[in-house]
């Protein structure tokens, strides 16, 4: 098998649609519905600038699609349209089908494909390019979240159902997902861990990040 590389990777950033009440809910107690869907948005744009900077092919995945763009989403929708990035939308009952089917999509074109939420703004270009080098080893490279979650998934290769049964939201994520992946078969690399934004210590975490 010939050796793949970087620029045979495809990058996906996973979003809520930004609506008032529906995203970074963990936050409203201490920022409010406005404040909260605020943070959803700064958190969106300080994504896509990471990974934007990776070089890689972005592509930017909603969560459902909407006709007319909201006046809350312009600046994160224009961003996109000016990076000229393909937007579409996730396809699933669930986080782990909807990724799955991302993944499936991403390997269609590209030896490698990888996930990034949008709430994960310690996963920068060069956490990004480790995990493109680790799946030169593994079938599927997990970036670890303080949380007992995943910030990156990757994979080069899947297995149907490979995502089933995993109790999204919970201190168990990453844990369910290793097992469930070595009992498909699938050889799994894991990244130093990192943090990512749900609650309103996450929150001020970040904001010293931009002093």
């Amino acid at each position: 098998m010939a050796k793949t590389n970087s620029s045979n990777a495809v990058l996906m950033q996973f979003a809520k649609w930004p609506e008032a009440g529906r995203v970074k809910t963990r936050l409203i107690p201490a920022l409010g519905v406005d404040g909260a869907l605020r943070a959803h948005l700064t958190l969106t744009l300080a994504v896509l600038e990471n990974l934007h900077r990776s070089g890689l092919t972005v592509q930017f995945w909603w969560d459902r699609e909407v006709e007319s763009v909201p006046v809350d989403a312009v600046e994160v929708v224009g961003a996109i349209e000016q990076r000229g990035l393909e937007q579409r939308i996730q396809q699933g009952a669930n986080l782990g089908s909807r990724m799955l089917n991302a993944l499936q999509s991403g390997l269609q074109s590209h030896a490698h494909a990888l996930i990034v939420g949008s709430d994960c703004p310690s996963v920068d270009s060069a956490y990004v390019h480790q995990a493109v080098s680790g799946l030169e080893h593994y079938d599927v490279v997990l970036g670890p979240s303080d949380d007992g979650g995943y910030v990156l998934i990757g994979a080069r290769r899947i297995v149907p159902g490979m995502l089933d049964g995993i109790e999204w939201g919970t201190e168990g994520v990453l844990e369910q997902t290793c097992i469930r992946l070595k009992k498909l078969g699938l050889s799994i690399g894991l990244l130093e861990p990192r943090w990512d934004v749900d609650e309103p210590e996450d929150w001020a975490r970040f904001q010293l990040t931009l002093q």
